[in-house]
C-alpha cells in the first residue's frame, strides 16, 4: 500500500469529465480518477474548506458516524477493473473495525472531511498511475551517483 494525498481536481480536456488527482508524497506518481460532477463538488468543498449553510451528504455521513462513536480510520483504493476503481472505507469504534465498499470519489470526499489517510494498492498504482518522468530520471541519476561513490567502509557503523 502506498499512502497518497489529493493533489487537486482537473477537468479532462476531451470528455469534460472531472478528475481527482492523487499523488505520492514525493509527487513522482500521479493517479487520475475520473469522477462525477457532484462528487467533484464534494471533494472541492472539503479541499478548500468551504463553509456550507447546511450539511452536504458527506458531512452528514461524517456527523452520523461521529455521533455513533465511529471513526473514519482510512481510505483504501484497492482495485481497478475495466477502468473502474474500487475503494473501501475503514471504520473503527474501540476494538471493532469495519470495511465498507465505496466509490473512490465518495471515499475521498469523506476521507478529506475526516482528515484520514488515503492508501492505494500497488496493483492500482502499477495499472493506472502516471510517473513524473523528470523527477524519476533525476532520482535515477542521483541513485547511480550514490552507488558510484559508495565504498566498502561506508557499510561499517
Amino acid at each position: 500500500m502506498v499512502e497518497m494525498k489529493v493533489k487537486g481536481l482537473a477537468v479532462d480536456a476531451n470528455s469534460k469529465i472531472p478528475v481527482v488527482i492523487l499523488t505520492d508524497p514525493e509527487e513522482k506518481r500521479y493517479l487520475p480518477i475520473w469522477i462525477g460532477i457532484y462528487e467533484a463538488d464534494a471533494i472541492l468543498i472539503a479541499l478548500e474548506k468551504i463553509n456550507v449553510p447546511r450539511p452536504m451528504t458527506h458531512d452528514l455521513i461524517k456527523s452520523v458516524l461521529e455521533t455513533l462513536g465511529v471513526s473514519i480510520d482510512r481510505i483504501l483504493i484497492h482495485n481497478i477493473q475495466n477502468n473502474t476503481f474500487y475503494a473501501r472505507i475503514t471504520l473503527t469504534r474501540g476494538e471493532e473495525e469495519w470495511e465498507i465498499d465505496a466509490r473512490p470519489s465518495d471515499a475521498i470526499a469523506l476521507g478529506l472531511r475526516a482528515e484520514c489517510s488515503i492508501f492505494v494498492s500497488e496493483k492500482v498504482i502499477v495499472e493506472a498511475s502516471i510517473t513524473d518522468k523528470s523527477k524519476y530520471e533525476k532520482e535515477k541519476i542521483e541513485f547511480k551517483k550514490f552507488f558510484q561513490d559508495l565504498k566498502p567502509a561506508d557499510f561499517n557503523r
